[in-house]
């Protein structure tokens, strides 16, 4: 899959882009849960049974966070988390969008006969709820009619699941929450993060448990502080471990920034400045304060046989 990265007037005109007619999926995509799946997938459908480009715009960075407003508290996906899963979906060429207060200004007409027309895009497939144009003023209806005579458009309903329709913000409280099999579910896989191993308090190596402490390579939507079983990918290895997510209220007073620390199960090795993507697989308990060192290393030896036993 290529990427292609678009600033708006400027690089319209580059070389990187496509002159080939192409099937364009248009959405934020954030977290590319089974509701943005739907829509993705259909237009890569359309597009092999057309003998077309498939392709996929999205913005970047998050509109709501250009523009300060909402709930925006991170990303489920950050775009290079975004890169990969389109790949797998068999996306040919990823348009990623520069979101500025200058273009929140287009109006639905500049959208698309600036912007889409130009990319040959054929056929745009978009989301039942799609909003476009300088404060939403354009739906998919007015999508249809500005490209009328040169773009057809494919809406696609909302994705239910158990009756409830799956988005973003409730993927985010699920989160929130510690529902960690339920976000799953609605994302059609557990959710992840990357980060890179740095050097932390070494506390974990003292008491038989050493732990890899991750500095997040992103800005992720932070789950529900507490201990979780993890899957880990180091490189091509796949590895079972327990995370918890917090501010170890045992050693600490109330006010630090919450770390990400994994211990890895049947693992031996240093991995110091390497990138680890975790997937939060299994939510554990809730984190707490120990009486005494003792309760805590008890605590976590129950944790890690909790972890192996979820993943295995």
């Amino acid at each position: 899959m290529k990427t292609v990265m678009l600033t708006y007037p400027q690089t319209l005109h580059s070389t990187e882009l496509s002159t080939l007619p192409q099937v364009l999926a248009i959405g934020q995509f954030d977290g590319l849960h089974l509701g943005h799946a739907s829509v993705i997938l259909s237009a890569v459908r359309i597009a092999r049974e057309t003998g077309m480009q498939a392709a996929v715009m999205t913005f970047h960075p998050h509109p709501k966070e250009v523009m300060r407003k909402g709930d925006y508290e991170g990303y489920l996906t950050p775009l290079r988390d975004k890169e990969d899963i389109l790949a797998g979906m068999g996306v040919d060429v990823l348009y990623v969008v520069e979101f500025n207060e200058d273009f929140s200004r287009l109006t639905p007409q500049q959208f698309v006969h600036d912007l889409l027309i130009p990319l040959q895009t054929r056929t745009a497939v978009v989301g039942f709820d799609f909003r476009f144009g300088h404060k939403g003023a354009g739906d998919e209806q007015l999508l249809r009619t500005l490209g009328e005579g040169e773009m057809t458009v494919e809406t696609v309903p909302p994705f239910l699941l158990n009756g409830e329709k799956v988005s973003s913000s409730l993927i985010r409280g699920l989160l929130k929450r510690g529902e960690m099999d339920e976000a799953s579910q609605w994302l059609g896989r557990p959710y992840s993060i990357r980060g890179t191993v740095i050097h932390g308090e070494k506390r974990g190596r003292t008491i038989g448990f050493p732990t890899a402490n991750l500095e997040l390579t992103d800005h992720y939507v932070t789950p529900s502080k507490g201990v979780y079983a993890v899957r880990v990918q180091y490189g091509e290895q796949e590895l079972h471990g327990v995370m918890n997510l917090g501010v170890k209220p045992t050693f600490h007073e109330s006010g630090m920034k919450p770390t990400f620390e994994v211990h890895l199960l049947d693992f031996d090795g240093h991995l110091y400045d390497q990138e680890l993507k975790v997937e939060l697989v299994h939510y554990i308990r809730a984190e707490r304060k120990f009486d005494s060192i003792e309760a805590l290393i008890s605590q976590i030896r129950e944790d890690a046989l909790t972890a192996g036993r979820l993943l295995s």
